[in-house]
């Protein structure tokens, strides 16, 4: 169950690892004020109701404000991560990995209870050593 959940929680680190260093854009068209469309990652499509720019002449010119408006919004993810906590020299490391190990290996049990004297018959008893010496358990 705890390798369960550690597993769970590195995922979900990574996915935080992951979302803090995307950058995404929202762009989103408005026709007047109706949000007319909106995309993530590319630019929204248009109601078509855009202004023509005029043909340049010196005689007539006419203004007339458009509708339509485009906004986009950025959001920059970080951009620096610090991948180096502190350094270890090579001493340092080796110490490291070698208690590691022995501490991993510490709390390992055996599969299987193992008697190594389960073949092997007690000795045979010839005289009574304790009733000899007159030593007695009380």
């Amino acid at each position: 169950m705890r390798q369960f959940f550690t597993k769970i929680t590195a995922v979900l680190m990574a996915f935080v690892v992951l979302f803090s260093t995307m950058s995404f854009t929202i762009s989103e068209h408005f026709c007047g004020d109706y949000l007319v469309d909106s995309a993530l990652f590319s630019k929204a499509e248009s109601c078509g109701m855009e202004m023509q720019k005029p043909s340049p002449t010196k005689d007539c010119s006419i203004n007339k404000d458009n509708c339509c408006s485009d906004i986009l919004k950025q959001f920059e993810g970080q951009s620096e991560l610090k991948t180096d906590v502190f350094k270890l020299n090579f001493e340092q490391q080796v110490f490291i990995t070698s208690f590691v190990c022995s501490y991993i290996n510490l709390f390992e049990g055996l599969e299987e209870n193992i008697i190594p004297f389960k073949d092997y018959s007690p000795p045979f008893i010839v005289k009574d050593i304790q009733t000899l010496d007159e030593i007695f358990l009380i």
